[in-house]
């Protein structure tokens, strides 16, 4: 009976593996490693969605950090992988970890849980994996068009290597939203961090003349590291689902300060009271402040938000908080 199991398992796996072979690996042995340990992480998310179950990650060669950022994306919404093979390259970060990108994942919204997603259906996978082989991180990818537009932008080979690492760190950003993980936005946001947001204002005349005529402005309120987080626990608390979107992004490296870069983000933002309840909804421009002198541990020294439209138009790209606005 046990040996029948075991086939019947076996039998299971074969019929929705995924065959990954990584390319651009000198050494035989890690290169053997990354395809195995990715091989095994893609098939161990195809069994899963087919069996209506978490995946099994426990005889994998993964990090209990990436388990528990699996974990909390498979809760928010089970996937699986498109491919019975992939051969993709391994790029080596500047953090001396390999990432491995173009993973064609299809999200699965369980009806009534996870029916409003907070991604889209058809993702990218990126997958981190340390000297050894191991699985250090796994996310979801940027659009692949915002992805190559930052690299374009670079002047040059170091340029490049740090807007690869930024782009990195804005997906896990904008993961840790749609997750609610606060132990990664405690980690990301420097202790000092300057939180600035704008509202508009609007304030009717009292005047009978003028009684249809709205004032507007942009009022500005400034937060601690501390008063910010504390607000954003009880929206992710008071909230069933978060769903965080970038649809543009800039990155502009400090003339002067090599490791500091400002980047400036479109973003959509939807929360959910329940999985079929719309709550808060705003688009604005975030701009954030990163400091890359600790290419392993990255923090973010401001993060600001406006207002895409004010007076019923476009905000003035002269208004848009921007790496000028602060000091290094």
């Amino acid at each position: 009976m046990l040996i029948s199991l075991c086939v019947l398992s076996l039998s299971m796996s074969a019929q929705y593996s995924t065959h990954f072979l990584v390319t651009e690996i000198e050494d035989e042995k890690l290169s053997e490693n990354i395809s195995k340990n990715i091989s095994d992480l893609l098939t161990s998310f195809n069994v899963a969605e087919h069996e209506n179950h978490a995946p099994v990650l426990d005889q994998l060669n993964i990090t209990a950090e990436a388990k528990t950022t699996i974990a909390k994306l498979w809760a928010d919404c089970p996937f699986n992988c498109l491919d019975n093979q992939i051969v993709e390259r391994a790029v080596l970060q500047p953090s001396k970890e390999y990432q491995i990108r173009k993973i064609h994942i299809v999200m699965k919204p369980i009806e009534n849980v996870s029916k409003d997603v907070s991604w889209k259906r058809y993702q990218e996978g990126v997958v981190t994996i340390d000297a050894t082989g191991r699985i250090t991180n796994f996310h979801l990818a940027l659009d692949p068009e915002l992805y190559i537009s930052v690299l374009s932008s670079a002047k040059a080979v170091e340029d490049l290597e740090r807007r690869m690492l930024i782009l990195e760190y804005v997906e896990r950003f904008r993961n840790a939203y749609n997750l609610k993980d606060m132990a990664f936005l405690q980690q990301i946001y420097s202790e000092d961090a300057l939180i600035i947001t704008g509202k508009v204002i609007k304030t009717v005349k009292s005047d009978a003349a003028v009684a249809n005529i709205n004032d507007e402005r942009i009022e500005y309120s400034k937060q601690s590291k501390k008063q910010y987080l504390t607000k954003l626990a009880n929206v992710f608390k008071n909230n069933e689902r978060i769903n965080v979107t970038f649809d543009e992004i800039k990155v502009v490296r400090h003339p002067a300060r090599a490791e500091f870069y400002g980047v400036t983000l479109k973003q959509s933002w939807s929360s959910f009271k329940t999985a079929n309840t719309k709550g808060y909804e705003d688009v604005g421009w975030l701009f954030l402040l990163w400091d890359f002198s600790n290419p392993e541990a990255p923090q973010i020294h401001v993060r600001t938000w406006q207002p895409t439209e004010f007076q019923g138009k476009p905000l003035p790209e002269e208004e848009i908080f921007s790496l000028e606005d602060f000091d290094c």
